[in-house]
């Protein structure tokens, strides 16, 4: 919550056994207004397929969801903070920490770390095939699911790459995640 109104953020995590870890400018809002101890809610869904059915009504989605509560708490311990952005690097691209430089003592002082600590989890998903009236089966209007897909593309340099650098094995790894 800032200035009395719920604040949504799209962010990458991290995960260490029961604790999700976020990561901001330490002079940014999220660090800053957190970092006492905040209630927060985290909210993640993911949409599978557009449900369309023959009557405006009965449209829906296919999706999975979850929603995490807990209590926000600034990382100060440097071992901590420096595994919670190793996970949320890991997170994006498995493999990827291994194949770049480590952050130096000035990115890792500007970079503000929270960890959640997971108090409540609930998840809801729906995996079904349209739900249609009996009577609205006779009607000449199509009905079914439209798939959604994510997947990653070719990946496409920065046109700066050293000669003979080549794409790393983390981006293959990543792209598994959504095979």
């Amino acid at each position: 919550v800032s200035e009395e109104r719920p604040m949504v953020i799209p962010m990458s995590l991290g995960m260490i056994d029961h604790t999700l870890y976020v990561h901001g400018a330490k002079a940014g809002r999220l660090i800053k207004q957190n970092k006492e101890g905040a209630p927060v809610c985290v909210t993640a869904t993911h949409v599978d397929g557009i449900v369309a059915t023959r009557s405006a009504f009965h449209h829906s989605m296919n999706y999975r969801s979850a929603v995490i509560h807990g209590t926000a708490r600034l990382v100060t311990d440097p071992q901590e903070h420096y595994d919670a952005l190793k996970s949320i690097v890991e997170h994006l691209l498995p493999g990827r920490w291994d194949e770049v430089r480590d952050m130096n003592r000035k990115e890792r002082a500007a970079t503000g770390v929270l960890a959640i600590d997971i108090e409540y989890a609930s998840a809801k998903s729906r995996q079904a095939p349209p739900g249609e009236d009996a009577q609205d089966y006779a009607l000449p209007f199509w009905g079914g699911i439209i798939p959604v897909t994510t997947a990653l593309g070719a990946p496409v340099d920065d046109n700066k790459l050293l000669d003979g650098v080549k794409v790393p094995a983390s981006i293959g790894q990543a792209r598994k995640k959504f095979a």
